[in-house]
């Protein structure tokens, strides 16, 4: 299954985290893994309440953050609309100014963040 076909996807609505979503995050992150500039690694990773939220180091220990928007009421964003901004370590929430990226475009504009 590739990530493509959870485009325009109804997510079930729940209290609890759904097994769809479950295997969504799963996929997802495989895809966020194959989309790092190579210097790049996951190095903390968070499934929340139907939104994923991660931070990305490079070899050189400057971070990134990214995350993602709850996939329920924001249909594809988690693909077109992917928040990315530096980060000064792995807790670093507030971080650098909000960026935004597609997921086509994700290692292009990490990178960019990473080296600027």
């Amino acid at each position: 299954m590739s990530i493509e076909s959870w485009l325009d996807h109804k997510f079930e609505s729940s209290c609890y985290t759904t097994p769809e979503f479950v295997l969504f995050c799963k996929e997802y992150k495989k895809e966020i893994k194959k989309r790092l500039p190579e210097d790049c690694k996951i190095v903390s990773w968070n499934r929340g309440h139907f939104y994923v939220s991660a931070f990305i180091k490079n070899e050189a220990g400057k971070y990134v953050y990214l995350s993602m928007p709850d996939v329920r009421y924001s249909p594809n964003e988690w693909f077109n609309s992917i928040l990315v901004r530096t980060a000064q370590h792995e807790k670093d929430y507030t971080g650098g100014s909000n960026c935004y990226s597609t997921l086509d475009n994700l290692q292009r504009n990490i990178d960019f963040l990473l080296r600027s």
